[in-house]
């Protein structure tokens, strides 16, 4: 597969995990981009809306009943939430692979997901065969999907924080804590007053505390690692930076274990899963623009908490947290080395 290229349509490149999808396919050796829709957009240069493109894609946006999708070996949804279950049993009828970035398949509880997202699913029995792209959990699962439920930023630092500790069976499972932070571009790219400027620069709150989208996500996750229910509290937080998630996980050890050597051990593999030395504390800007989650663990002064442990992770939530990692996905359901078109450095300052 390694030499032929895979005809890809884009459905709502007009967002920012729409145009970090671009910048990534762009450059992918065999990634063929062949529509990229929008429907308030049709007709305009993708180049003219987004000038980091200029000279990378001529095409332009267009309508979805014009994209010929149905024609393409892999479809991304960067969509609102609500759009790719329409869509995609057709697709998938037709023999087209879909990722799609949104949340529409990644609960397998369907009321579940429609208490939370306040719509009826349309379509049920494709959540049934989606799989949760998580690759460091599901790989093997991912490499034969017809579709792929790409992870949330949130879940996907929470989830890459408390596993390797999970599946050891080294922490309560009933007292877990994710305090997390994002950037704004996680809010998507449309006018909000939260989102203005002089609103969020200079400023840091929390927000969704009594309940939040991803916290089910994230629980479901943890559930399947742990092979029994979890309890997790889960607070998001808003910082005045653009790009950027930072999880401090919270847990109390059931044993005592060597944590440096728990976590270099589990990911010694994982070409996007950076185990930092003991006593680090990654920060956002070394992940940004890049396909990687960087992780610390530490245990606090013995003298006031001997029994807990914090686990730092740091992602960018348009990469590893949506665009990037639907590529890593894509590499991994054509059979391509994982890290094909996704070795780009970390930008500084």
């Amino acid at each position: 597969m390694s030499e032929k290229s895979i005809k890809i349509g884009v459905v709502g490149g007009t967002g920012y995990t729409g145009v970090e999808l671009l910048r990534l396919l762009v450059t992918h050796p065999n990634a063929k981009l062949t529509a990229i829709t929008s429907r308030s957009e049709a007709g305009m240069p993708v180049a003219d809306m987004f000038p980091n493109l200029r000279g990378w894609t001529d095409l332009k946006f267009v309508e979805p009943s014009a994209a010929a999708l149905d024609k393409c070996d892999l479809v991304f949804f960067a969509t609102p939430n609500g759009i790719a279950m329409k869509d995609t049993p057709a697709l998938v009828k037709a023999g087209v692979r879909v990722i799609d970035i949104a949340a529409d398949f990644r609960f397998k509880d369907v009321k579940l997901w429609e208490s939370w997202y306040k719509m009826t699913h349309a379509s049920p029995e494709i959540v049934e065969e989606a799989v949760y792209g998580l690759p460091e959990v599901n790989r093997a699962k991912i490499a034969n999907a017809r579709v792929v439920a790409n992870p949330g930023c949130y879940p996907t630092s929470v989830q890459l924080g408390f596993l390797p500790l999970i599946e050891a069976g080294a922490v309560d499972t009933e007292h877990l804590i994710a305090d997390a932070k994002s950037g704004v571009s996680g809010a998507g790219r449309k006018a909000e007053v939260h989102t203005l400027l002089a609103e969020a620069s200079d400023n840091f709150k929390a927000y969704g505390v009594p309940g939040h989208r991803h916290l089910p996500e994230i629980t479901q996750g943890l559930t399947q690692m742990a092979g029994k229910p979890v309890k997790l509290i889960f607070t998001p937080h808003l910082t005045p930076m653009i790009r950027g998630i930072h999880a401090t996980l919270y847990a109390r050890l059931t044993k005592e274990v060597d944590l440096q050597a728990l976590y270099e051990k589990r990911y010694a593999d994982e070409t996007f899963v950076d185990v930092m030395p003991a006593g680090a504390h990654p920060d956002t800007r070394s992940v940004r623009g890049v396909n990687l989650c960087r992780i610390a663990v530490h245990r606090p002064h013995r003298e006031s908490c001997t029994d807990m442990v914090v686990i730092l992770s740091v992602i960018d939530n348009l990469v590893k947290g949506a665009a990037g990692q639907a590529v890593q996905n894509m590499n991994i359901m054509f059979g391509l080395p994982e890290a094909t078109g996704l070795n780009q450095v970390a930008l500084l300052p």
